[in-house]
C-alpha cells in the first residue's frame, strides 16, 4: 500500500472501495454501453487542514515539480494557518510535493473578507489566484466597492509578485481563471451591472442584477478588454476554456429569458455563450429542462467537443432522468453548442457536481457532493458526503467513491497526479467515519485515492 504523507502526520484512512457500475442515462438507453469490467480495490486516505475557524478548498492544480496546489480561504489565525493575525477570511495558498507532503502554505489578503476561488500555475512555474475581495489595504491595493475581482500573482515560492483589483459598486464575484496562449488571463464570474452603471454602456438598463463577466489582461495584469452577457435576471459565469482555433466558451448558470439569451427553458439553465478572441458574442446555449439547472464546469475532450458538468433538478426537455431532489447533470456538446448526449448520476437525494477533469486514459474524473445513499451511491455518511466518481468517454461510471462523516463534507475539485493516484479538495465539518479530525467550524479536506 502507499502512504501518502500529509503535513508532519501521516494519517491512514484506507478503505476498500468496490465499484458500482449502474449504466447512466442517455436520450436512448438502448444505445447505452455495457459496464466496463470492475477495476481493482481503491484505497482512500483523507487528512484536514486548518485552524479553530472557517477554512475551505476550492481549486486544485498539478504542479511541475509532480505535486500539486490546492487554493482556497481561511478565517483562522492558528492550528496550520501561521501567517495571520485577525480572523477575517484571506486567500490560502497550500503546496504539496510529489510525495503528497505539505511544503508551505501562504494567506493573502487586507482586513475586510478575501476568499479564493480558483488558481492555475502560469508558464513562469509561478500561480494566479482569482476570487473576491472586499479589502483596500494589506496586500489589496484598492477596492471599487462591495466586492471585487481580485487577482494575486505569485512566483513559485508562493511570494506575492503583483496583485489587482476589478469592480465597481456592487458585488463583482471573480470566480474561474485561464492562462491564456499568449500568457494573459482571462477572469470570468459575475457582474453586478446594475451598481457598475454599465461600464458606460448605454445598454446596461437592458440588464439587471448578476451577468457573465469576462475581463481579459495581459501578463502584467492590465486590463485588454472587458464584457459582460446575460438579461434582465441572474446569470452567473463559473468556468472558461480557450479554444483551439481561438476565442472561447464560458459555462454557468442563466435565470434570465431576454437580452442574450434566446431559448430559456425554465427557471436556472446551463448557458453557454461563444465569444471570440476580443470578447464579441459569437452565439449562445441553453440547456435544461422547467426545473433548476446550473452548469459548474467544462473540459474539452479528446474528439474535439466539449463536457459540461453541474446538476439539475428538471426532468424533462434536455434532461432525460432525474434520480431524486437533484442530479449530477453531464452535457456532452459540440463545437457549435449542438448536444451530443447527457446523462444523469446520483441517487433519491440532493447530489451536484463542482469540477471534471480530463484522465490520462481517456475518461473524466467529477468532483461534487451527495446527500444519497441510493442510485448510484453505495452509502451515506449523513448529511453531505464529498463524493467523486470517473466515467469514461462515453457517459459510463467506471467507479465512484462518497467519502465524509457525520456533517457537512464537500469536494470542490479534483485531479489526475501522474496517471497513477487522484486526488479531491473541499471542505469538511466532520470528525468521524472517513474523517479523522476536525480542527475547527470546517476543515480544508483532502482526499487521496490509490488503485
Amino acid at each position: 500500500m502507499v502512504d501518502y504523507i500529509f503535513g508532519s502526520v501521516k494519517r491512514r484512512l484506507f478503505v476498500t472501495v468496490l465499484s458500482v457500475l449502474v449504466g447512466a442515462c442517455s436520450k436512448n438507453d438502448d444505445d447505452k454501453p455495457s459496464p466496463l469490467p470492475e477495476p481493482a480495490e481503491i484505497q482512500v486516505e483523507t487528512a484536514t487542514f486548518g485552524g479553530s475557524l472557517n477554512d475551505s478548498g476550492k481549486a486544485l492544480v498539478k504542479t511541475t515539480d509532480r505535486g500539486f496546489a490546492i487554493l482556497g480561504h481561511t478565517q483562522s489565525n492558528d492550528g496550520d494557518v501561521s501567517d495571520k493575525d485577525a480572523e477575517d477570511f484571506d486567500f490560502w495558498l497550500m503546496k504539496f510535493d510529489a510525495q503528497s507532503s505539505l511544503e508551505w502554505t501562504k494567506s493573502y489578503g487586507g482586513s475586510e473578507n478575501d476568499r479564493g476561488s480558483d488558481l492555475v500555475q502560469t508558464a513562469d512555474g509561478g500561480f494566479a489566484l482569482l476570487g473576491f475581495s472586499e479589502s483596500s489595504n494589506g496586500d489589496v491595493s484598492e477596492n471599487g466597492g462591495s466586492l471585487d475581482y481580485w487577482l494575486a500573482k505569485t512566483d513559485s515560492n508562493g511570494n506575492l509578485l503583483w496583485q489587482k483589483s476589478f469592480g465597481y459598486k456592487g458585488r463583482d464575484e471573480g470566480i474561474s481563471l485561464i492562462e491564456t496562449k499568449d500568457q494573459g488571463y482571462l477572469l470570468v464570474g459575475v457582474l453586478d451591472v446594475t451598481a457598475s452603471e454599465g461600464q458606460g454602456n448605454q445598454t446596461a438598463r437592458n440588464h439587471a442584477g448578476g451577468d457573465y463577466w469576462a475581463v481579459k489582461i495581459n501578463s502584467s495584469g492590465d486590463i485588454e478588454w472587458s464584457q459582460y452577457y446575460g438579461g434582465t435576471f441572474t446569470d452567473t459565469a463559473y468556468d472558461v476554456v480557450e479554444l483551439n482555433k481561438g476565442g472561447y466558451l464560458i459555462v454557468g448558470s442563466s435565470d434570465s429569458f431576454d437580452v442574450d439569451i434566446s431559448d430559456n427553458k425554465g427557471t436556472y439553465d446551463f448557458w453557454v455563450v461563444r465569444i471570440t478572441d476580443v470578447g464579441e458574442l459569437l452565439w449562445e446555449k441553453n440547456f435544461g429542462g422547467s426545473e433548476i439547472d446550473e452548469a459548474k464546469a467544462i473540459v474539452p475532450t479528446a474528439d474535439g467537443n466539449f463536457l459540461i458538468v453541474g446538476d439539475t433538478r428538471s426532468n424533462d426537455q434536455d434532461v432525460s432522468t432525474n434520480k431524486g431532489a437533484a442530479d449530477i447533470w453531464v452535457v456532452k456538446i459540440d463545437g457549435a453548442g449542438e448536444l451530443v448526449w447527457e446523462r444523469t448520476y446520483g441517487g433519491s437525494g440532493f447530489d451536484a457536481a463542482s469540477s471534471v477533469v480530463a484522465t490520462s486514459d481517456g475518461g473524466y474524473l467529477i468532483a461534487g457532493n451527495s446527500r444519497s445513499g441510493d442510485g448510484d451511491l453505495q452509502s451515506n455518511q449523513g448529511q453531505n458526503d464529498a463524493w467523486v466518481l470517473k466515467i469514461n468517454d462515453e457517459g459510463i461510471i467506471v467507479w465512484q467513491r462518497s467519502v465524509g462523516g457525520s456533517q457537512i463534507d464537500l469536494a470542490a475539485a479534483v485531479i489526475e497526479l501522474n496517471g497513477e493516484k487522484v486526488f479531491a479538495v473541499g471542505e469538511s465539518a466532520s470528525d468521524d467515519f472517513d474523517v479523522n479530525q476536525n480542527k475547527g467550524f470546517t476543515d480544508v479536506f483532502l482526499l487521496a485515492f490509490s488503485f
